[in-house]
């Protein structure tokens, strides 16, 4: 039953992952893929609030799963931040912009991930 549900799971993240993006997209008109950065690091705090909460307090190993592997894999995206890292290296700002890109979420994601931890550090 686990599998089924961290599948299912994982299609409910991907579509929070396109209303999301959809929802920044309309409201930022730029370039800049905005939507999957901010997809990426609430993703990233997500996950080290959940894994935190576990460590510290314990919890269903099926839960972590569910929501960890299954909802939050399906909603955060490494393929498409590194696709529209490329498709920016390709535009006319080239490298600076793509670089800004994969090494700025990578930073943001990884202090999101670590805020989450210590947040739920008791």
């Amino acid at each position: 039953m686990t599998p089924l549900l961290i599948a299912l799971a994982g299609g409910l993240g991907a579509a929070a992952r396109f209303v999301l993006d959809g929802v920044v997209a309309r409201r930022h008109s730029f370039r800049f893929p905005l939507g999957t950065v901010v997809i990426n690091v609430t993703g990233s705090l997500l996950l080290g609030l959940l894994t935190g909460t576990v460590i510290a307090y314990g919890g269903a190993d099926e839960f972590q799963l569910i929501l960890g592997t299954g909802f939050l894999g399906g909603y955060t995206t490494f393929s498409t931040a590194s696709v529209e890292a490329v498709r920016l290296a390709a535009g006319t700002r080239a490298l600076a912009l793509s670089f800004t890109h994969a090494a700025g979420m990578l930073v943001l994601s990884l202090a999101a991930a670590g805020l989450g931890l210590w947040l739920t550090t008791p």
